[in-house]
Order: C-alpha cells, then sequence, then structure tokens
C-alpha cells in the first residue's frame, strides 16, 4: 500500500483509507469488525469515522459506529496500529447529539461533549486527527443562488481553532482536521493559527470524484503551498461510478433503494458523465469503482481515498486500485470527458 504524508505532521498514511459510516446501519458489528480486519491486513492504516455516523444521521443509531469501532481495538489490541479519525458535527438543528437536546455548534460545550463522547465509544485515550465534519457558519452553497442567512452569531474560526489547541494540550487528539470546507473556510483556519491561537490544520476532507472534482479549484493550492492534503470521500459517487445503477438498475440492499439520498449525483448530465466513465472502463478492460478510485488516487493532492463497502466482495475490489496503474491516454480521456460535463455532481 502507497504511503501519503499527512500535511507537515511527520506522519505517513495510506493512499487508501477505510471510511466506516455503514457500521451499525447497513454493516453488523461482525462485518464491520471483518472489514477492519481485511483492511489493516491489506496496509491501510487510516480508519475515518464520525460521532454522526452510522448513515443516515438518526438518534436510533448515532454512535454506533464507533462503538463498532471501539469493540474491535478492545477485541484486537490493536489502537497502536491504526492512525484514527473522526469528526464532531457542526452547526445543525439536529438535537440527539447533546444531552441537553440543544442544537448543535461549534463552540466548546458542544466540542467538549463531542470529544468526551467519541474517546468513550472508541475506547481510546487519544484521537489522532480531530475533525470538523462541516462549518458553524452558514454557507452560500447551503441554500438557493444569491442566498445567505445572517451569520452574526457564528462562533469566530480563531475561537474554534483555541477550543481545539487545547484538547490537544491535553493529549486528547494529536491533530486537527476540516471536513466539507470551502478555500475561504481552510485560509481562515490558516490565518487564525499564524495569530497563534492554535496549530495549523493538516487535511481537509471533501468529496471528490470523478463528476465533482470542484476541489480543483482553489483547494488544490492549499495542499501545494501550504500542506493541507485531501481526504477525499465518495469517491465512487455514492456507488453510481461503480455501474450498480446503470441504466436505471435498483440493487436490493443498495443506499439508494433503502434511503433514496443519492440527489446529488442524480442532477443536469450526470447520468450523462456517469455513462461515459463506465464506457471507458469497458474500453480499457477496467473495473468501473477501481478505475474511479485509482484516479483519485493518482492525484498529486491527494492524501488519502476514503473507500468504504457493504460487503467483503465490494471491500476487494475498492482494495484492488492499489494494484492497478491507469494509462495517459485513459486520463487524456477522462480530462475530456470533465471538459464537456464539468463537475455535473458538485
Amino acid at each position: 500500500m502507497q504511503m501519503r504524508p499527512l500535511g507537515k505532521t511527520g506522519i505517513e498514511v495510506s493512499l487508501i483509507g477505510l471510511g466506516t459510516m455503514t457500521y451499525g446501519e447497513q454493516n453488523t458489528e461482525a462485518e464491520g469488525h471483518a472489514q477492519m480486519d481485511r483492511a489493516l491486513d491489506a496496509g491501510v492504516n487510516l480508519f475515518d469515522t464520525a460521532e454522526l455516523y452510522a448513515v443516515p444521521p438518526k438518534a436510533e443509531t448515532q454512535g454506533r459506529t464507533e462503538e463498532i469501532i471501539g469493540t474491535w481495538f478492545a477485541a484486537r489490541k490493536n489502537r497502536d496500529k491504526v492512525f484514527l479519525a473522526t469528526k464532531a458535527v457542526g452547526r445543525s438543528g439536529m438535537t440527539w447529539f447533546r444531552d441537553d437536546a440543544s442544537p448543535t455548534r461549534i463552540d466548546r460545550a458542544n466540542l467538549r461533549e463531542a470529544l468526551e463522547k467519541s474517546l468513550k465509544r472508541l475506547r481510546t485515550d487519544v484521537i489522532d486527527l480531530y475533525q470538523l465534519h462541516w462549518p458553524d457558519r452558514p454557507r452560500q452553497d447551503a441554500g438557493p443562488p444569491g442566498w445567505m442567512k445572517p451569520a452574526e452569531d457564528v462562533v469566530p474560526v480563531a475561537e474554534q481553532l483555541s477550543i481545539l489547541d487545547d484538547f490537544v494540550k491535553e493529549g486528547k487528539i494529536r491533530f486537527i482536521g476540516l471536513s466539507n470546507e470551502t478555500a475561504w473556510g481552510v485560509a481562515q483556519f490558516l490565518k487564525a493559527a499564524s495569530l497563534g491561537h492554535g496549530p495549523e490544520v493538516v487535511s481537509v476532507q471533501n468529496a471528490y470524484n470523478l463528476v465533482n472534482r470542484a476541489y480543483e479549484s482553489g483547494l488544490a493550492e492549499f495542499a501545494r503551498y501550504d500542506q493541507v492534503g485531501l481526504l477525499a470521500y465518495s469517491p465512487l459517487a455514492q456507488g453510481y461510478l461503480s455501474g450498480k445503477y446503470e441504466g436505471g438498475a435498483l440493487p436490493a440492499g443498495s443506499r439508494k433503494a433503502l434511503f433514496d439520498r443519492l440527489q446529488r449525483y442524480e442532477g443536469q448530465n450526470a447520468p450523462e458523465a456517469i455513462g461515459a466513465y463506465l464506457a471507458l472502463a469497458k474500453k480499457y478492460d477496467l473495473d468501473p469503482s477501481q478505475l474511479a478510485i485509482r484516479f483519485c488516487m493518482d492525484q498529486p493532492f491527494m492524501t488519502s481515498v476514503l473507500i468504504g463497502a457493504t460487503t467483503q466482495d465490494q471491500l476487494e475490489v475498492n482494495l484492488g486500485a492499489a494494484e492497478i496503474s491507469l494509462p495517459d491516454a485513459l486520463h487524456d480521456e477522462i480530462n475530456a470527458v470533465q471538459a464537456r460535463y464539468r463537475d455535473p455532481c458538485p
């Protein structure tokens, strides 16, 4: 398994990371344990989770994914083999995360409760990478064009970073990352660090795949110049790039069949772009999932590509992306499709 440096930490993480959001919903505890066993055996050392998981988010399963990882650590006695990343939720109206049933924010009380609960569920004394799952501020891309909520009550970035810095000093987290963040947001955290409010963030976890390369516009420069690399989630566009929904298929047990939450990948030009990439996989005699994951792995700004699976067979296919290479001609054809259908699923 190829390794990549994580920011300026001096630590290397696997170019494929294990996403775990299905544990406790689509996957049982035993299935989650088996996936983690196999991933570790394949050389994957980065495991990513969140206090929000399992997905879809709901009170009945919230925290279950971290609990399953925690029982695996307890059974295997191998916490030192894993670089463990989790996330605290951002601003939301969800009220089941906190003991007082208040909406979530990125302030001291919320982050303290989130951290302590994650540590307990994960059965660990320290989290290697603690990420903010999404920002505290309202964002332009969260509403229709030209819309923006008033932002007078946003927790200042410097304050957020200072809180996280206290957790670092306590020895409960090692490094800080962001998720679902914009270039402006990353810049504000780096600025706050430069002013002495806390350490620099080392990563940003955003969606990145063949039909959503928006990261390349702006955010990629932070990887090059500030070593804030990408942890890419949804490299298969929630399964669309695997081909399993091709031609309107709806496999039993798939996320679309179970939850119908895939609208991000069903917009204008999405079917045409996805079809073009599936056709390229056939042309080059490649598994479409492996093509999609390998494309992400080949990007110079990539720190780790987070794969997820609900079956061991899917996990094997996804891990197999580490064993293939994409010819230059295929990269050229991929870029030609991107030029024709630019980021249809941002």
